[in-house]
């Protein structure tokens, strides 16, 4: 398994590119989708799916610009798929960047699923918090944690929709349940390990 990090947008939302072979899954193609196809062609990698963490612009910019050029189907969880076509639910317009949105989701998630995208296996955890359908993907030794976990920090809570009480519980119950050798790759900064992440991040000390 091969993992290539793309800084995208003007946030600097991470975008995946993790690849079996030659067959790869995006994960969070937030913007810059024509950067996300030269990168994957560069690579002579084909498109076998697109997974997005949770609904807000900066992690779903780029799905209409990928759809259209590979067809692959999108993965979102069900409870934030009314966000791909909800500029003020996704933030786009509370965020000033005008209006983005996504084509329709090809498959909804509700976590607990195995996808089978590229020969890989993807495990689908539901962690709830910084929005209602966040989800972070378990692939082998590499956890893609979207706006859960960062390095250091957690995803914010003050946004509609949002609950500090939820994301508490996804990282009791469902992050820290997890293999502490496993290397996350957040939604935004550097990647780290769960065992660093369980001994410095002050959101995982309580």
């Amino acid at each position: 398994m091969d993992i290539l990090v793309m800084e995208v947008g003007d946030i600097g939302a991470n975008c995946y590119i993790v690849s079996q072979g030659q067959r790869a899954v995006v994960i969070d193609p937030g913007a810059d989708g024509e950067a996300i196809l030269d990168a994957l062609n560069k690579r002579g990698l084909s498109l076998a799916g697109i997974i997005n963490t949770h609904g807000h612009f900066d992690h779903i910019g780029a799905n209409g610009t990928l759809k259209a050029a590979t067809d692959a189907p999108l993965y979102i969880h069900r409870l934030d798929e009314p966000l791909l076509a909800d500029a003020y639910g996704n933030l786009s317009l509370w965020g000033g960047t005008g209006q983005i949105l996504s084509p329709p989701a090809d498959g909804l998630l509700e976590g607990g699923e195995e996808l089978k995208l590229a020969g890989l296996s993807i495990k689908v955890l539901h962690t709830p918090g910084h929005t209602p359908g966040c989800i972070c993907l378990q692939v082998d030794t590499a956890l893609f944690t979207g706006d859960t976990l960062f390095a250091g920090s957690v995803g914010r809570v003050d946004f509609p929709n949002s609950s500090k009480a939820d994301l508490m519980r996804s990282l009791q119950k469902v992050i820290m349940a997890l293999p502490l050798d496993l290397v996350i790759y957040p939604g935004h900064g550097p990647s780290s390990t769960l065992r660093q992440e369980k001994e410095n991040n002050p959101f995982l000390m309580i």
